[in-house]
């Protein structure tokens, strides 16, 4: 519990038994609950979330969204906070962050990666792909967003009775933001370190980017 709120993480995982230790490992003092969302592993992955007290959700069906959706259910705390398996996002921040959200009057707070702490933490093109896809959510949305691809959120669990999230894949992540901007969600980003990723890469850029940005016109003119 943080600021009389208590608090739930929650972590989609495909194949991170290495990163997802890490990560809880990691947890600060205060997280009240720990949801680990296995999508689908093939190895370790949900044992090793068990043996840190987390709890394990299995979802079947693959796909970022998907195990988000599956999570985001089952979470039970006043705020949630969202974590990539691969220790990329900072858990040491959690309380920082809910401090931002709770003083600024936020309901949703989406933690930005840039500008860099560690350039070598992100490859040029994934920096090329999200300044490509965040440049269409303005230019689509009319909306403002520092970083629509950051993976990292802090915001009220009473705030998801109010979004329409429809995306099973990595769209999901860009979807969730432009939902609290569209449906008038208080909203506001701050920055976070992003650090080196643990283990194999899942992200398969060129598709996943051309996927994202086929959703985000596919939501502009209402058919997502």
């Amino acid at each position: 519990m943080h600021r009389h709120l208590t608090i739930s993480v929650v972590i989609p995982c495909y194949n991170e038994e290495l990163g997802v230790k890490a990560v809880i490992q990691r947890l600060p003092p205060g997280v009240d609950e720990v949801v680990v969302v296995d999508n689908a592993s093939t190895d370790r992955t949900a044992e090793v979330a068990r043996s840190l007290g987390a709890r394990v959700i299995v979802e079947s069906r693959r796909g970022y969204g998907a195990a988000y959706k599956a999570g985001l259910r089952t979470a039970t705390g006043d705020v949630i906070v969202t974590l990539d398996g691969d220790g990329t996002y900072p858990p040491e921040e959690i309380p920082r962050l809910v401090e931002v959200l709770v003083d600024r009057g936020w309901e949703f707070l989406s933690a930005c990666r840039f500008p860099l702490a560690d350039a070598a933490a992100m490859p040029w093109s994934n920096r090329l792909g999200n300044a490509i896809l965040t440049a269409a959510t303005a230019v689509l949305f009319w909306k403002a967003v520092r970083d629509s691809q950051s993976g990292m959120w802090v915001f009220r669990r009473a705030v998801l009775e109010r979004l329409r999230l429809t995306s099973d894949g990595m769209a999901f992540s860009e979807e969730i933001k432009l939902e609290a901007l569209l449906r008038g969600v208080r909203f506001g980003e701050e920055h976070i370190p992003y650090g080196t990723r643990i283990g194999e890469a899942k992200l398969q850029k060129w598709r996943d980017g051309w996927d994202n940005l086929a959703f985000l016109v596919r939501k502009r003119i209402g058919l997502a």
